[in-house]
């Protein structure tokens, strides 16, 4: 009677082909011929008549790896919070402390899609090994969990995740040094979305909106049904309320550098003391005081991320055809275009024109459509 075939595994996980790294596969050809043929014998150099083009073996450059539970493992893995990566390490907040992890090289290894290994705010899994005479301990990163509420910008042609599993962004302009920008906030917002994350328009130095142009912004953005804080580190005006607002959450603040992020955030919890710059009188452009993204713990409670100045977030992996969901007054008046897949930038009978037209869409806003949708159409 033949018995029937399957794969070995481990006692609690299943065999799992994997990627090698890309820097550790064969090169195709040789490139150091001189030195070749001073380490040789004679006639030895011309003795190859061939030459590989492609690596051998480069279709199958993979390796075997057991993945799924492993139960005596897993009782001694504890569960923590990424709040920082430095270089090779990050620190993972286990409730009561930061402790210093490398990353399991298998983590490294395995490709994932649009993702970094670790980043600020991942939940995970991590085992702990004894230092030296066993004073000290530090960490090896097991397991990542998955992912929710995530924000990334593109780093040359790589979307590079800032950081995860944040509640909401409080997307941080200024009245004045600098001005705001409508549409790099609605570029914030579509991101936001994008990231199943919940905005929050926050409008810093209040105090110096001489003209109304930031209250005026404001009430266009409330009018969408968006929540808004009007701010000022130098009245103390919305300081309770970003408090408030951030108690018991896991936030991120978002905004180009300059806006005052850092600044709200020592107004918020003074102990934080976190570095802040000025902006240049001609440019209007901040200095970048924070040069990466780190998990803040909140003394009433919740995670708060102070994310580098961004001047903009990648919204490329938005398909164009699907954009228009993320401009919430384009929702209910998609279904008056004459025609079901209408861009809303160059047809006749769009409802989305004509309502820019009638002023029931700003302007504005519709601008920042057409960018974003040309953009995600390229």
């Amino acid at each position: 009677m033949a018995r029937s075939k399957r794969k070995k595994t481990s006692k609690d996980g299943k065999k799992v082909r994997v990627p090698f790294r890309r820097n550790r596969g064969a090169k195709p050809r040789p490139n150091d011929w001189t030195e070749q043929a001073k380490q040789a014998d004679d006639n030895e150099i011309d003795s190859q008549r061939s030459e590989n083009i492609v690596s051998k073996g480069d279709m199958s450059r993979q390796r075997t790896i057991i993945v799924g539970d492993d139960a005596k493992k897993r009782e001694n893995y504890q569960s923590g919070i990424v709040v920082a990566m430095r270089g090779l390490y990050a620190d993972v907040h286990d409730g009561k402390r930061v402790i210093p992890c490398t990353i399991r090289r298998i983590l490294r290894t395995m490709l994932i899609d649009e993702r970094q290994a670790v980043v600020a705010g991942d939940r995970v899994h991590f085992s702990l090994h004894e230092k030296t005479e066993g004073v000290e301990y530090d960490g090896v990163i097991e397991e990542v969990q998955p992912r929710k509420g995530v924000l990334r910008r593109l780093s040359g042609r790589k979307l590079h995740t800032i950081v995860a599993n944040v509640d909401q962004v409080i997307i941080v302009s200024s009245a004045g040094e600098p001005r705001p920008k409508p549409h790099l906030i609605d570029r914030y917002i579509v991101a936001s979305l994008f990231g199943d994350i919940t905005p929050v328009v926050c409008m810093n130095k209040i105090d110096l909106d001489i003209d109304n142009f930031a209250a005026n912004l404001l009430d266009r953005f409330e009018n969408l049904g968006y929540q808004t804080l009007r701010t000022s580190t130098i009245t103390g005006q919305g300081i309770d309320d970003l408090r408030d607002l951030l108690h018991d959450k896991e936030s991120g603040l978002a905004g180009q550098s300059g806006v005052g992020k850092s600044s709200l955030l020592n107004a918020v919890q003074p102990g934080l003391s976190l570095r802040v710059g000025e902006v240049g009188e001609q440019s209007e452009k901040g200095r970048h005081t924070t040069t990466t993204a780190e998990l803040l713990k909140l003394d009433d409670g919740g995670f708060v991320v102070d994310t580098p100045g961004i001047r903009s977030f990648d919204v490329s992996p938005i398909p164009s055809g699907e954009l228009e969901a993320y401009f919430v007054e384009f929702i209910d008046r998609v279904a008056g275009c004459k025609y079901p897949d209408c861009t809303h930038t160059h047809e006749i009978e769009c409802a989305i024109k004509d309502a820019v037209t009638s002023g029931d869409i700003h302007p504005d806003r519709y601008e920042s459509y057409v960018t974003l949708f040309e953009e995600a159409a390229r």
